[in-house]
């Protein structure tokens, strides 16, 4: 499957936030937008004009960029939200937090998304006692979510953390096993984004 494979900060830059993409890089001072924020290549410093629809795609990028999907996913999941009853743009977040490589990454098995994703497709999680090597397989409120018995080893490291996670999920770094406690919410979605801007460039 296409992956972008160029430098993930490039992609911080272009959209002029953290997307954290490179995990605890992202928290310390080698962090690269916080020594050139401004655009990445030759003219990056120049002034850019900007429309609405230019703001429009810059979210829904921003978005695509920050959970490491492709534009036939994002889309995908977009018609999905809109066929669904309540927000759409709500709606479309709480679908793609629900992904396992995002779960992953939630409970703190893993320090980026791209990462847990890696962990995922590379067989090391459980779902329900259930081996799961899908990323974008969607957690249901109950799951249970594990490190694979045979993997635990590779991640007894995480015994000495303990992770901070989002309302909606629980870690025991013992057990190295957690749950999904509930749906996830808009609040619960750390990530400055406008979703309103991205259903009115679909809708477009």
């Amino acid at each position: 499957m296409a992956r972008y494979t160029e430098a993930a900060c490039r992609q911080c830059r272009r959209e002029g936030c953290k997307l954290f993409l490179k995990g605890a890089r992202c928290t310390s001072k080698k962090c690269e937008i916080d020594k050139r924020n401004y655009l990445p290549g030759q003219h990056g410093k120049g002034r850019k004009k900007t429309t609405e629809y230019g703001v429009q795609l810059r979210e829904k990028q921003k978005a695509k960029r920050a959970y490491g999907l492709l534009e036939k996913q994002f889309r995908h999941y977009y018609e999905r939200a809109d066929l669904m009853k309540g927000v759409t743009g709500e709606t479309m977040l709480s679908l793609i937090e629900r992904r396992l490589d995002n779960v992953v990454y939630r409970m703190g098995i893993g320090d980026s998304r791209a990462h847990a994703r890696q962990i995922v497709s590379h067989g090391h999680i459980t779902v329900n006692g259930r081996n799961v090597n899908i990323p974008s397989y969607e957690v249901k409120a109950g799951d249970t979510v594990a490190i694979k018995e045979n993997k635990k080893e590779k991640f007894a490291s995480l015994k000495d953390v303990k992770p901070i996670t989002p309302k909606w999920v629980e870690f025991d770094t013992e057990k190295l096993s957690g749950r999904v406690l509930a749906l996830p919410q808009r609040e619960d979605v750390d990530l400055s984004i406008a979703e309103h801007m991205i259903v009115e460039y679909y809708s477009k």
